[in-house]
């Protein structure tokens, strides 16, 4: 469990000394919360790896540390799960094999599953057109319609 907290603050932290002051994007490892704690609140991207050393999951949370503002407005928490032999709650109900990157919105339903990593910007793209959120961007800018 150490380890896998290492990683995570070594990957995070050379991009936390940009310029701009923004918040950390939260990330959980799968083992110390269920997917009820964020429904309705948070949409999670569940990041699943075989091992913290798989260069897919490195890949992935390189790209989710780059523009952790993009993914917070949306109101978006990274879960990881890199072991396979403890039986999380997400990967009970998921089923990976090996790195998989699963999108699920706020109602806890899964819209997206990725066998490769993929950028914020492909991912914010996915998330503004889940119907929910398109909902809550007309609710915040009603001006829109």
């Amino acid at each position: 469990m150490k380890r896998l907290q290492i990683l995570v603050l070594t990957v995070f932290l050379p991009f936390m000394a940009v310029a701009e002051p923004a918040e950390p994007l939260t990330v959980f490892d799968a083992q110390a919360v269920t997917m009820a704690e964020f429904l309705w609140i948070k949409r999670p991207i569940v990041v699943f790896a075989d091992s913290p050393n798989d260069p897919a999951f490195i890949t992935q949370m390189e790209f989710l540390a780059e523009r952790p503002a993009a993914l917070l407005e949306r109101d978006v928490v990274v879960v990881i799960d890199t072991d396979p032999a403890n039986l999380s709650s997400f990967r009970q109900k998921l089923r990976p094999r090996g790195f998989s990157l699963v999108l699920m919105d706020k109602d806890g339903g899964i819209e997206i599953r990725k066998p490769r990593p993929w950028d914020v910007r492909e991912i914010t793209r996915a998330i503004d057109k889940f119907p929910l959120a398109r909902q809550e961007i007309l609710e915040r800018f009603p001006s829109g319609r």
